[in-house]
């Protein structure tokens, strides 16, 4: 006995297969989080560094208007076109600046439009515009409008500063992202990883023969932590193990001895548990008083049979039986006849149904099922009257009956019909209003 524990221990210290580094996987796990917390960082400053060249620009603008608003009025007011010319080339030629129109108006006079923008400048609904009336004061008091200026920022150079701004944050964002994964890395590989590797390595080498040798991971750090109380508790595994296998060496000896006469004892128990199963078994399946299959049983069966007959296109009946005015027969004889009556009945259909496949089952009370596989509706019906001859071969007297002396029987036919009937209830629904028909129309009679 002891020998065959110890060629099967073996076997159950076989090493785990080896999986991928844990300091690999927190690092890519850190890697993504930073590169979603980088993308999320990026559009956010983006949007900032957009809004803030958008304010930076139009601050531009608003300067550019400034420096030149009250020259160019001037200039139109003295119609000095040389001067004109001269002060829209210089505000054309201001960095932020893509486009400048200036439009004369003149009373009597269709407006006058010159116009500077700088090649390639295509207009662009995110730079932003600046529009100004160029009004002159001739005299104290007097204001009047000589034109309309309109200066549009250059989108050109705002894409350009936004990228600018753009590439600077993402590198920072990345080379940040990088120096936190291999901080990380090294310093769990270091702490961690090393010393995991150490214990399942250890592990892997544990036989029942050295489970006294325990683990010394040497980290030499004097702080106690997760790393030195699972040491311990490595250590102490090994000693209860060790402990465990001496005992169970013990108890298997013990037991060796007594092992025939435990076996008999059990083989014993074995046998009269299965007579009792069986005994069970039958008591759940048949009905105590007539043997025939209970509702349990018929249950069982009738499904099988009924998906048998669907599977293999082939007919399958049910009748529905109920012995006649059963209740006058209990107060009139008393219920040990009563009894006695239901076995007769019981006897006459197990003689009568006993080919393969075909089940008699008691449903309760005076109530019983019989189903007929392989039968279609005339065979059943032929079946039925049979039945009701033996039963009044044997002239069972019934005084309470108002069909005949003797105990008689209402029996209702149903066959299948697999285009209007998908489950087993249909079937029986159908043979239950057929059995009421011929209830309801004098019983001791077969409906189909």
């Amino acid at each position: 006995m002891l020998a065959e524990s110890e060629t099967r221990r073996p076997e159950t210290t076989a090493a785990p297969p080896r999986t991928g580094s844990l300091a690999r996987r927190l690092v890519l796990a850190t890697l993504t989080f930073c590169i979603l917390f980088t993308l999320a960082t990026v559009t956010l400053r983006t949007w900032f560094a957009w809004n803030t060249n958008l304010s930076n620009m139009n601050a531009e603008l608003g300067l550019i208007d400034q420096v030149f608003q009250g020259t160019l009025s001037k200039a139109v007011w003295e119609m000095d076109n040389e001067a004109l010319q001269a002060q829209i080339d210089s505000v054309a030629l201001a960095p932020p600046v893509g486009r400048v129109e200036l439009r004369i108006l003149r009373p009597g006079r269709a407006p006058e439009v010159l116009e500077r923008q700088h090649p390639g400048h295509a207009g662009s609904s995110f730079a932003p515009a600046l529009h100004r009336q160029l009004i002159v004061t001739p005299y104290p008091g007097a204001n009047e409008v000589v034109g309309e200026l309109s200066i549009e920022g250059d989108a050109r150079l705002l894409w350009r500063r936004l990228w600018k701004e753009v590439g600077i944050i993402m590198l920072t964002q990345i080379i940040q992202s990088l120096a936190l994964a291999g901080l990380i890395m090294g310093m769990f590989n270091r702490s961690v990883t090393l010393h995991v590797r150490r214990i399942a390595r250890h592990l892997e080498q544990l036989t029942p023969q050295n489970l006294k040798n325990h683990l010394v991971l040497g980290r030499g750090s004097k702080a106690s932590d997760e790393l030195d109380l699972l040491e311990a508790g490595v250590n102490d595994l090994q000693d209860k193990l060790a402990n465990h296998i001496e005992r169970q060496t013990r108890d298997e000896l013990a037991l060796a001895a007594s092992r025939d006469q435990l076996a008999e004892l059990v083989e014993q128990r074995t046998a009269q548990l299965k007579a009792a199963n069986i005994r069970l078994e039958a008591l759940t399946r048949f009905d105590p008083l007539t043997g025939l299959a209970n509702r349990r049983h018929f249950d069982e069966i009738k499904e099988l049979e009924f998906n048998r007959a669907l599977r293999h296109r082939q007919p399958f009946s049910v009748l529905m039986c109920d012995i006649d005015f059963f209740k006058l027969y209990n107060d009139t004889y008393g219920h040990a006849n009563g009894d006695q009556c239901l076995r007769e009945v019981a006897l006459t259909m197990s003689a009568l149904f006993s080919r393969s496949g075909e089940l008699v089952a008691r449903l309760g009370g005076e109530e019983f099922a019989v189903l007929l596989p392989g039968q279609n509706r005339q065979q059943a019906l032929s079946c039925a009257e049979r039945l009701q001859a033996l039963l009044a071969e044997r002239k069972l007297p019934h005084k309470g009956s108002g069909v005949s002396p003797f105990v008689t029987m209402s029996i209702g036919i149903a066959e299948l019909d697999p285009a209007n009937m998908e489950r087993f209830d249909h079937l029986l629904q159908s043979a239950d209003k057929a059995l009421y028909r011929a209830k309801s129309q004098g019983r001791n009679r077969c409906e189909i």
